[in-house]
């Protein structure tokens, strides 16, 4: 009897073994489903929780940001007016009409009595000889879109996940210069410390320089260091209640000595305190006191940036849908990885392009003269958390297994040859580990071939 349990124990090991094997399928060459897992990469570190830039460094890293990126902007250093012909230029390259023809979802092109209709939107004839420039606060996720609409249009592949009029998101917090509106007023042009774009006029609420900015830079502060947080439910202020916070968001941190031990109903012993702005219903900015459960995942302060960190943050995404300028709720490849940086205080560039070309951190460059072997020493000399710049796209680095680098990123497709001298293409559109080596970034590429900068911020 003994024997026979002993017997079925082992089938039953040797069974769910196989079976947890078996379950584990994809068609991204080299993976194992071990390395989907941040401590896989974490264990491998050396000095992981050494502290790479404290907050000051951080801090003096953006100033030198801000004064070498001319597409990054203080909002609170703009002039108090746009002159027409100021106002005009930036409308217009936000919104020209592109060269190349865009299609709606059923295969249709845009009219160009269509990209009319658009360009009416922008009330342009609106414009004043002198604009006063507002100040506001974004008062839930926004998505910041190239034309005032909600219309979604496609370039001539017609991969429905790529709305050519998507740009980025802001998120809570985030403030905004507003700088016009739409023909019917239900849309802001507005910049953003790193874009400009139109935003649902509902999402902003308007305040005063010194209220915005003053809130910005309120202490203490509490960081939202998950994916996506949550405040608690308010059957009281529905505007606050379940709020989503994205990664990076800094908050305002208030006390029971500021709120009394009632916030909207609840007893605010097992959550945070928050300070969140708040929209009155003419538009004009408020702020409320907000509860965030401490189930949540928050931060007091910034994240100390170490390399353990870096990669705990790249895995709170891991498996999220690929979202093109933050379409779906989501992010894109730079949006990934701002957010994980913006969870340690950093303010980077919204493009890759804009990231990968900046001189911000320290770069390794390649040009069409750099040989294979010149990227692959410098891939194996590059340390985890480091940046990987495609034309178009941008990795994570997370080190080296069996002399293979991986990365974790933020992609759409998944193109790779076979050995019948073919090409897989395949769909990934997700955040994921992938191997470099053996995939392309698209079909005439491989990564390694179109890799043209790594960036380290440490």
């Amino acid at each position: 009897m003994r024997k026979l349990l002993l017997l079925l124990c082992c089938w039953c090991s040797a069974t769910v073994a196989a079976f947890a094997e078996e379950q584990f399928s994809t068609d991204v060459p080299l993976l194992r489903q071990e390395q989907l897992n941040s401590t896989f990469w974490q264990t491998k570190l050396t000095a992981a929780n050494k502290l790479l830039l404290n907050a000051e460094q951080i801090a003096v890293r953006n100033q030198q940001t801000f004064n070498q990126q001319t597409e990054m902007r203080l909002l609170q250093n703009l002039p108090a007016h746009y002159k027409k012909a100021e106002l005009t230029a930036i409308l217009q390259a936000v919104s020209s009409v592109p060269e190349t023809p865009r299609f709606y979802a059923d295969g249709s092109e845009v009219t160009p009595k269509q990209w009319q209709g658009y360009t009416a939107l922008l009330a342009q004839k609106q414009i004043k000889p002198k604009t006063a420039i507002q100040f506001g606060l974004v008062v839930k996720r926004t998505a910041l879109r190239a034309f005032p609409t909600d219309d979604r249009v496609f370039n001539a592949q017609l991969n429905t996940d790529l709305d050519r009029f998507a740009e980025t998101a802001l998120f809570v917090a985030d403030a905004v210069a507003v700088l016009h509106h739409s023909q019917d007023k239900q849309w802001l042009l507005v910049h953003s410390f790193n874009y400009t774009g139109w935003v649902r006029a509902a999402d902003i609420a308007i305040g005063s320089k010194e209220q915005v900015f003053a809130y910005t830079v309120k202490e203490p502060f509490l960081v939202t260091t998950g994916a996506k947080v949550r405040t608690a439910y308010n059957p009281e202020v529905e505007a606050i209640s379940e709020l989503q916070l994205d990664m990076g968001i800094r908050l305002p941190q208030l006390s029971a000595a500021d709120t009394g031990f009632k916030v909207h109903g609840q007893n605010p012993a097992a959550s945070y305190i928050v300070q969140l702005p708040l929209r009155r219903a003419d538009g004009s900015l408020a702020f409320t006191a907000a509860l965030i459960p401490r189930s949540e995942d928050i931060h007091r302060g910034y994240l100390p940036f170490t390399a353990s960190n870096i990669v705990a943050q790249a895995f709170k995404f891991l498996g999220e849908r690929y979202g093109w300028g933050h379409d779906y709720n989501g992010r894109d490849c730079t949006g990934f990885i701002s957010e994980i940086f913006r969870s340690f205080g950093f303010l980077m560039p919204r493009n890759s392009g804009q990231q990968g070309n900046g001189t911000y951190g320290s770069n390794i460059r390649f040009d069409s003269q750099s040989s294979k072997d010149d990227k692959l020493t410098a891939i194996q000399q590059a340390q985890v958390g480091d940046l990987l710049y495609f034309p178009g796209h941008v990795s994570l680095y997370l080190g080296m297994v069996n002399e293979q680098p991986f990365m974790i990123h933020d992609v759409n497709t998944l193109v790779y040859p076979t050995t019948d001298s073919g090409l897989y293409v395949g769909t990934l559109n997700g955040v994921v580990v992938t191997p470099l080596l053996p995939l392309n970034a698209n079909p005439e590429q491989s990564y390694l071939d179109a890799l043209y900068a790594i960036k380290s911020l440490r």
